[in-house]
């Protein structure tokens, strides 16, 4: 496999998000391979955030590629215009190898992806569906917790993706030229409602947890009264109803393409994640 040479090894990769679901995992990965990172969030150093442009120039000094995923989703209203900014600073900075997270089925994220392919960037894009850890690692979890998952997705079939799965591909992708040019769209391998989701994880914790569809406006009024801000809850609230409204409902061969195989079983993540006690509430830290 070609990798690149042209850049010192010594200069590390940017991974914008590398506290997130996929960019920890990323920052793992070329961890192990002893390719140098840099973590690009409100914690890191030099510090990262979207809604600050000044800290964008820091962070990209002296890198060699980046990784860009955008919070709070790519799919928000203005999400185009502050990616492209961001690309365009990379690029006339001389970071032109750059992958970008992306989501399905996505108006706004579409638009931000047409943008990155036009910025003279290096570019691999990788187009993600639902991510699997959404059960474990965010809002949902406190919901599997208590025994009761309720969202307004009724039997929409959702090719679930695990996040390990995203994040083997976007190391390859930083770190072999041959996916320069490449958008893969990436799921798992086999679809599933909500219901039979929240099934899996019942038998494997041994729990009585329930799926319940309920209408938009009660999914909103729950939010808010778990004191999320406005626009997390109207974004939430379209990634639920637009998004899982059956355009999103098949497979692609994403993995395969990009890694040679085939993608997780959500049961795999299922048991692997139950395995860990978080399901349960008596995990301790994933």
């Amino acid at each position: 496999m070609t990798t690149s040479s042209s850049i010192s090894s010594t200069k590390p990769i940017l991974i914008v998000g590398g506290t997130g679901k996929t960019g920890r995992r990323v920052v793992e990965r070329l961890t192990a391979q002893n390719v140098p990172v840099r973590i690009g969030s409100r914690s890191g150093t030099p510090a990262f955030d979207w809604e600050d442009r000044n800290t964008w120039l820091p962070v990209l000094e002296g890198v060699k590629a980046a990784y860009i995923t955008y919070y709070p989703d790519i799919a928000i209203p203005g999400a185009t215009e502050t990616v492209e900014a961001f690309t365009r600073l990379a690029v006339d900075n001389g970071v032109k190898r750059l992958v970008l997270l992306s989501g399905r089925g996505e108006h706004e994220a579409q638009r931000a992806e047409k943008a990155f392919q036009a910025s003279g960037a290096d570019w691999t894009i990788v187009r993600a569906s639902w991510f699997a850890q959404n059960f474990s690692e965010n809002v949902m979890l406190a919901s599997i917790l208590a025994g009761e998952l309720a969202l307004p997705v009724g039997s929409v079939g959702e090719p679930f993706i695990d996040t390990d799965d995203i994040a083997d591909v976007v190391a390859a992708a930083l770190t072999d030229d041959r996916h320069i040019g490449q958008l893969y769209e990436v799921t798992g391998p086999r679809l599933l409602t909500f219901a039979q989701a929240t099934a899996e994880i019942a038998s494997a914790t041994k729990r009585d947890i329930r799926y319940l569809t309920i209408t938009p406006e009660q999914f909103s009024e729950a939010l808010t009264q778990e004191q999320l801000p406005p626009d997390i809850v109207g974004l939430l609230n379209e990634l639920f109803t637009e998004v899982l409204d059956g355009r999103n409902e098949y497979l692609t061969d994403g993995v395969q393409r990009a890694l040679g195989r085939a993608p997780r079983d959500f049961s795999d993540y299922v048991q692997k994640t139950a395995a860990t006690g978080i399901w349960s509430g008596i995990s301790e830290g994933q």
